[in-house]
C-alpha cells in the first residue's frame, strides 16, 4: 500500500479520530475484534474457491481482503463508502474481476443474487439496530440461493446479560473508540441473522484481546509490532487513546468478545 495514502479521519485531532482509523494509522493491519485467529475461522468455514463470486463490505485496510484475493475467487467487489478508505482498496486490487463499488453497505445499488459469498467485519457492530437490520437483509439479497454469509463482530457476554449493564457497556464504547458502538450478545446476533433470513451452519467465539502483547504478536509480526510501538512512543496523544481503549476492553472482558457467524441463504417457500 503506497505510504502516500491518507487514511480516513487522518487530520483530525488523536482524541477525535475513530478507534479503528486511529489505530490503523500507527500501523495496525489486523483491526478485527477476534483478530487472525477468528478472521481464519470464518474464511476457513466461507471456504472461497476459484468459482466464488465474492463480496465484502467495508474492507478497510484490506488484510482480509488480500488473504481472500490470494484464493483467486471468480469475481471480487469491495463495497466501500468512504472515498479515502476506498483508495486504499484500489491500492490492492489487482486483477480484471476485482472491484470496488463506493456506496453504503445497507444500498448497494448492485444487482441481486450475484454473489455466492458476502461477509463483512467488524462494521456491523457500529450500526444502529435499524441499520444492522438493513445490511445483513442487503447482504441476503445480494446472495444467490444457499449462498453464504460470514460476520466477524464484537459481542456481549453472556447472552442472559443484565439489560442495563449491556446498555452502560455499549456507551463506554462509544465514547471510548470514538464511534458509536452497539456490539449484540451472541444470542441477539443469531435471532438477527435468522430474522434476515439465514440459517446457521457455523459460529465461534474468541478472547477480545485486540490490543493485548501476545495477540498483537500473533497479529502483526514483530516487525509490525516495532512500528506500532515506535508510533506509540514518539506520538503520547495517540498512545494515550490507544492505553484507554485497552483498559476498557481489560476491565469489561468478561462482558466483551469476537464472534464470528457462517450462514447460509434460506431458499424462498
Amino acid at each position: 500500500m503506497s505510504n502516500k495514502l491518507m487514511m480516513p479521519g487522518e487530520n483530525q485531532q488523536p482524541e477525535k479520530r475513530s478507534g479503528h482509523w486511529l489505530l490503523a494509522q500507527i500501523g495496525k493491519t489486523v483491526l478485527r475484534p477476534g483478530g487472525l485467529y477468528l478472521t481464519n475461522k470464518m474464511l476457513t468455514k466461507l471456504n472461497i474457491t476459484t468459482s466464488d463470486d465474492v463480496i465484502e463490505f467495508a474492507p478497510g485496510v484490506g488484510s482480509t481482503a488480500q488473504i481472500t484475493l490470494a484464493k483467486r475467487p471468480k469475481t471480487y467487489i469491495a463495497v466501500e463508502q468512504n472515498e479515502q478508505a476506498a483508495e486504499i482498496v484500489r491500492s490492492y486490487l489487482n486483477g480484471d474481476h476485482q472491484t470496488c463499488h463506493i456506496n453504503s453497505a445497507q444500498e448497494t445499488q448492485l444487482d441481486s443474487e450475484i454473489a455466492s459469498i458476502v461477509y463483512c467485519e467488524a462494521m456491523l457492530t457500529m450500526q444502529t439496530s435499524t441499520r444492522k437490520k438493513q445490511i445483513i437483509e442487503e447482504a441476503n439479497r445480494l446472495l444467490k440461493t444457499n449462498g453464504r454469509f460470514g460476520i466477524h463482530e464484537m459481542c456481549i457476554t453472556p447472552s442472559d446479560i443484565d439489560s442495563n449493564k449491556q446498555r452502560y457497556i455499549q456507551k463506554l464504547l462509544t465514547e471510548t473508540i470514538q464511534h458509536p458502538a452497539k456490539p449484540l450478545t451472541p444470542k441477539e446476533w443469531g435471532q438477527l441473522l435468522n430474522e434476515c433470513g439465514f440459517e446457521i451452519e457455523y459460529e465461534a467465539i474468541a478472547p477480545m484481546h485486540l490490543l493485548e502483547p501476545v495477540r498483537m504478536l500473533q497479529d502483526e509480526g514483530v516487525i509490525g509490532c516495532f512500528k506500532i510501538l515506535k508510533n506509540l512512543a514518539t506520538k503520547p496523544d495517540v498512545r494515550k487513546r490507544v492505553l484507554n481503549m485497552r483498559n476498557v476492553f481489560r476491565q469489561h472482558s468478561d462482558n466483551l468478545a469476537a464472534i464470528t457467524f457462517v450462514v447460509k441463504k434460506k431458499p424462498l417457500i
